[in-house]
């Protein structure tokens, strides 16, 4: 007879035991998706929230950030105008950013891409800012004006200069780069167009790229003057405004 309580073949019970133990683990437990390499859930996606409920604390859910990847963008750009492209790297676009180093390596496949999709947005957003600067514009003392403001500029239009002239550096060795640097000269050129007809437009571009690359490495920058006299006699009568 065997006792009260116990059992007539212990291994056996011992074996079924552990089975029955394993089988609520696993019912109670089940694993869960793991997030990118290097990143947890709530950074992949931009956070996390958890459900409000009783003491028990509540689930987690995810909820995704359409911003972070544009934030991260300007941050690339950030750090190509203080490193240049050469200094850029992933970490310091993280520490710029203030994202985890996962979320870059999740968001673009390599730095190239990264710094690919970067200058696409520069050019994109500068020539908006272009187009608009002469929205206004009805004279030709208006549109040098202008002109001169573009070589003149404050800090903002040196940050821009800045990662122009990297775009077009960059561009020297990476032919997937040049379709853009052609696209961005050729938008720049139409707009110029509408006052002074295709000709003059071509010049006058040419001409604003190598003032604006004077004045960023001058030690003794140019004077407006010099610079609207050198605008003027590059337009000619015939590429003026209202000619």
């Amino acid at each position: 007879m065997p006792r009260r309580g116990g059992c007539e073949h212990p291994l056996i019970c011992t074996s079924v035991l552990k089975a029955c133990t394993f089988v609520r683990m696993v019912h109670i437990e089940p694993p869960s998706a793991e997030p990118p390499e290097g990143e947890t859930a709530k950074e992949a996606v931009g956070g996390e929230r958890r459900a409000s409920g009783g003491s028990g604390g509540g689930r987690r859910t995810r909820r995704n950030d359409p911003g972070r990847k544009t934030h991260i963008l300007d941050a690339t750009l950030d750090v190509i105008a203080d490193h240049g492209v050469a200094g850029t790297t992933h970490r310091h676009i993280a520490a710029r950013a203030g994202v985890p180093l996962g979320s870059i390596t999740y968001h673009f496949a390599s730095l190239t891409d990264l710094q690919t999709q970067a200058f696409a947005r520069h050019v994109e957003l500068q020539s908006a800012v272009f187009e608009n600067l002469f929205q206004s514009v009805e004279t030709h003392e208006q549109f040098v004006e202008v002109l001169v403001d573009l070589v003149h500029g404050g800090p903002a239009r040196h940050r821009s200069a800045v990662l122009g002239f990297e775009l077009h550096l960059a561009a020297l060795r990476n032919p997937g780069l040049r379709a853009l640097t052609q696209e961005w000269t050729a938008d720049s050129r139409t707009v110029l167009a509408r006052f002074t007809g295709p000709d003059s437009a071509a010049r006058l571009d040419a001409l604003l790229e190598g003032m604006i690359m004077h004045a960023l490495l001058t030690t003794a920058p140019e004077s407006r003057e010099r610079t609207r006299d050198a605008i003027d006699q590059t337009l000619g009568p015939a590429g003026r405004p209202g000619s």
